[in-house]
């Protein structure tokens, strides 16, 4: 097959879960002997110099990359908010050149499929259906977006609360509107497209989780011989994972874990973070910025911490600290999309009591918890091996849809 995937952020580096979900799903397409030409939003927002790319990013037949302004700038958020009823969400990343390179792609080369990362790239439908008619276009669905601002909203203070509920409704609207206009509809978990379903999806789906290419992580089985420690790692201008750290320092590391295991210490590592995370003056806590390597900052702690309150999709930072041989503990909605096991792949605590518990578990656990990081591997190497996903996900894109 013949393969062309948009991005609506550059895919490198792999540290979010959006960048891992699309390099390594390109990479087992190459792997499998099919051909991938990315066509990637070069963002003001997540801005990267491609020439800097290493050579080992090799799975690409082409790179086309377009600059896209799209940071969240008051006075364009707020006439949308009153003269418009597009999503604005969305409208953030429409883009004319962008759709002019599309449509110059799709006429001077004949693509099988192409693939859409994300529902904000439903904008450009219209420019396949025009200059690619024959091919598939297959929308890659990371999260039921709307979802994720919706719990958002849910915990949020009451100014951004009101402003999250008069902005989300529309990006639901948009979004069950543009997945009938795919004709497949891939999502990352089964439980995000049977909320599709819900939503009144009739159009062809299936499920592709993330996947890893394991051999690329190494575990490092010595951070169990050291005292216990914690690490968080995740983009930190991403509120749901401002509100699950908030809520973790607030409800269960300063009244709880902080007193109760005095030795016990937590490190923080995201880019992008704001003033309140990069100003943090707690004992025991340390913020280390956007380090080099997500793999080789997580490979140094014994735990994981995963607090997370809202989001959607599969979080790819848990797939690689299991990768690496750590103990995953999460919240249930953190952990959805990968069906662990409680106390034998990972750990799971949704209240500040049971994550207080889940720590005793790990002091007490001795060399058990290296064990449950050594089963914690052996659970991504089984359940999110990127090519036997990818082999599945092309077999579904090979049938008359």
């Amino acid at each position: 097959m013949n393969l062309l995937q948009l991005t609506h952020k550059f895919p490198y580096p792999l540290k979010d879960g959006g960048a891992i979900a699309v390099t390594y799903l390109a990479k087992a397409y190459a792997a499998l002997g099919h051909e991938v030409t990315l066509l990637s939003m070069n963002t003001s927002k997540h801005w990267f110099d491609v020439d800097t790319l290493p050579p080992d990013v090799n799975h690409y037949k082409d790179i086309h990359t377009v600059y896209v302004e799209n940071h969240i700038r008051p006075v364009p958020a707020l006439r949308n908010l009153l003269f418009s009823r597009k999503s604005y969400h969305v409208e953030r990343f429409e883009n004319e050149a962008f759709a002019q390179k599309l449509a110059e792609l799709l006429q001077n080369e004949s693509y099988d499929v192409v693939q859409l990362e994300s529902i904000f790239l439903a904008p450009y439908l219209p420019v396949i259906r025009q200059y690619a008619p024959q091919a598939k276009a297959v929308l890659r669905a990371h999260n039921v977006e709307h979802e994720i601002w919706e719990r958002v909203a849910d915990n949020a203070q009451l100014l951004k609360k009101w402003y999250l509920n008069q902005i989300t409704p529309r990006l639901k609207k948009y979004e069950l509107e543009q997945i009938n206009h795919c004709d497949l509809v891939v999502g990352i978990t089964r439980r995000d497209v049977e909320r599709f379903q819900q939503m009144g999806l009739t159009r062809p789906a299936t499920v592709c989780p993330i996947g890893l290419d394991c051999r690329d992580y190494r575990p490092d089985p010595s951070s169990f011989e050291r005292p216990l420690s914690l690490s968080f790692i995740g983009s930190l201008d991403w509120m749901p994972n401002q509100e699950g750290l908030r809520w973790f320092l607030d409800q269960v590391w300063l009244p709880l874990l902080a007193p109760r295991f005095p030795e016990l210490s937590f490190h923080i590592a995201g880019r992008t973070a704001p003033a309140w995370i990069r100003e943090l003056q707690l004992e025991r806590v340390f913020f280390h910025g956007e380090v080099p390597s997500a793999p080789n900052f997580i490979n140094q702690h014994s735990v994981m911490a995963v607090p997370l309150l809202s989001g959607g999709g599969m979080r790819a930072k848990i797939l690689e600290g299991m990768a690496v041989g750590k103990v995953v503990l999460s919240t249930s909605l953190g952990m959805e999309g990968i069906d662990a096991s409680h106390q034998h792949d990972c750990l799971l605590a949704d209240t500040p009591e049971a994550w207080l518990q889940a720590i005793q578990y790990c002091y007490d656990a001795g060399p058990a918890l290296a064990q449950m990081g050594a089963h914690a591997r052996e659970f991504c190497e089984r359940e999110f091996d990127n090519e036997r996903l990818a082999r599945r996900l092309v077999e579904r894109l090979g049938e008359k849809l």
